[in-house]
């Protein structure tokens, strides 16, 4: 087999899904694409690198659903509208790798174009939506972030138990509210809900004239 980058990319993310950042390595690559590490160097040439690219192409993948996702949109669509077209997409495209979200967060600290291109449309949406300078970097970073501890919930195997009748009578008894909202919502439109709240919570910053 003829090795590329993108062989190696595939390899090194599916090592990622299996054993996360401290898993990986160019020797465990290597034995996945049944080569020997001294032959991956060629291509990519050290891990950080590697986990630089695997950040990279989940980013971009984000970034082009996000750029098919505003296209959809109706001429004059509002900014709230935009957001939920860059975010919603965004989700989706993480959740598909295992470990997405890990790599999508640390993107930033890897320097990944497709992961600046991300902040980049954000920051110029709450620009056009008229976010005072002083606020859009934090805003289009919480949301982003938001996104990410998102999916990384939904892709955490957390350990279950068997709740007995007995166990759901006392939860109740002690936390009603929350066992009563538990499960009122699909994770779709809890995460489409959410990703309004936060809208509704930067549309405050607008001068009033332009809300």
């Amino acid at each position: 087999m003829k090795l590329t980058a993108e062989k190696i990319i595939d390899a090194g993310m599916a090592v990622f899904a299996e054993s996360g950042y401290h898993g990986l390595s160019m020797r465990r690559v290597a034995q996945r694409l049944d080569a020997q590490a001294g032959s991956l160097y060629y291509h990519v040439p050290n891990k950080s690198a590697l986990v630089r690219l695997m950040a990279d192409r989940v980013a971009r993948q984000a970034y082009d659903a996000g750029t098919a996702a505003l296209a959809a949109l109706p001429p004059g669509a509002h900014w709230r509208q935009r957001i939920e077209a860059q975010l919603l997409p965004l989700r989706h495209s993480i959740r598909r790798h295992p470990g997405g979200a890990i790599m999508l967060a640390d993107s930033p600290k890897v320097l990944s174009p497709g992961a600046m291109s991300l902040m980049e449309r954000l920051l110029e949406t709450l620009r056009e939506a008229g976010i005072p300078v002083e606020h859009r970097a934090v805003g289009a970073d919480t949301l982003l972030s938001h996104v990410t501890g998102f999916v990384l919930q939904e892709q955490t195997q957390s350990p279950t138990r068997a709740v007995t009748a007995e166990d759901a009578a006392a939860l109740r008894e002690s936390f009603p509210l929350t066992v009563a909202e538990a499960g009122a919502l699909t994770e779709d439109e809890k995460f489409t809900r959410s990703v309004r709240l936060l809208c509704a919570g930067l549309e405050t910053l607008l001068p009033t004239t332009v809300r």
